[in-house]
């Protein structure tokens, strides 16, 4: 299916007004059934929708490993995914009745307390140097053609020090996180001592997920929330925001950004020498 669609839209400008036709993304509600029970609907854009599923569920704790299902069916002219496991997976207590995730928040994702006490620290020992992540970042904002053909996609990616291994786009951030640790949860792509890249600000439930895939770094070319800050340190995670240029901060777990610093009239400034 594709990713975007062209319309006429009216171009207003200080020297006047014109049609011209332009790219919108596509917007689709994906209902994913779990062994016959109508689990949830995601807003998201319609491609890898086995991936988000997977990744969904995955980062849902419903499964722990790919070798847990056994069949998944996608439908994507009428928006379904299909998920049968070998065992029964049916939801239960709140996930039991039918949530609507906007693709802007996912507030239909809640995490409490306990989902924190039984994740261990991320223990990873990976280092990556302020040159790598900067490149990194780079190379991140120019991977995305939807993007720079619609503006209306966030991104996620799985990297290690030097490249992209896995890339996906979608009309949520949680969704192309999802489907990026969907698509390692299917490939059996490794997530061990790599690190994500995401467009999005990073909330309490994107380390979470980092968290259950033992991910140590995340990297975003956006904020963190406060709750996110405080889990990261709690979680062992390295979190890194507002990456523009050569400028980011490292809120949590910095000694696994590797830099030369030089204090200039009282500011921390990265050595770019």
């Amino acid at each position: 299916m594709e990713m975007a669609e062209k319309f006429i839209v009216q171009r207003v400008t200080e020297e006047g007004k014109h049609d011209r036709e332009e790219m919108v993304i596509k917007e689709l509600p994906l209902t994913i059934i779990l062994n016959n029970h109508e689990l949830v609907t995601l807003l998201c854009s319609p491609h890898n929708l086995d991936y988000l599923a997977a990744g969904f569920l995955f980062s849902e704790g419903l499964i722990d490993n790919k070798d847990e299902i056994q069949k998944i069916m996608v439908d994507d002219r009428r928006g379904v995914v299909r998920i049968e496991t070998k065992e029964d997976k049916g939801p239960a207590g709140e996930l039991l009745f039918k949530r609507v995730i906007t693709s802007g928040c996912g507030a239909g994702s809640l995490y409490r307390a306990a989902d924190v006490q039984n994740l261990g620290k991320v223990e990873s020992q990976t280092q990556v140097s302020a040159t790598e992540i900067f490149d990194l970042v780079s190379e991140f904002q120019h991977h995305s053609q939807t993007f720079r053909d619609t503006g209306g996609v966030h991104s996620a990616a799985l990297c290690d020090n030097k490249n992209i291994l896995v890339f996906s786009d979608d009309i949520g951030r949680h969704n192309a996180i999802d489907k990026i640790l969907g698509e390692c949860l299917l490939k059996d792509i490794t997530t061990d001592n790599r690190v994500i890249v995401t467009s999005g600000r990073i909330p309490s439930e994107i380390l979470l997920k980092a968290a259950k895939r033992k991910i140590p770094i995340i990297i975003s070319v956006s904020a963190p929330t406060d709750l996110g800050v405080k889990l990261a340190n709690e979680l062992g995670i390295t979190l890194v925001g507002f990456v523009r240029g050569k400028r980011m901060n490292v809120y949590a777990n910095d000694w696994r950004v590797i830099t030369d610093i030089a204090p200039v009239k009282g500011k921390v400034l990265l050595n770019d020498g």
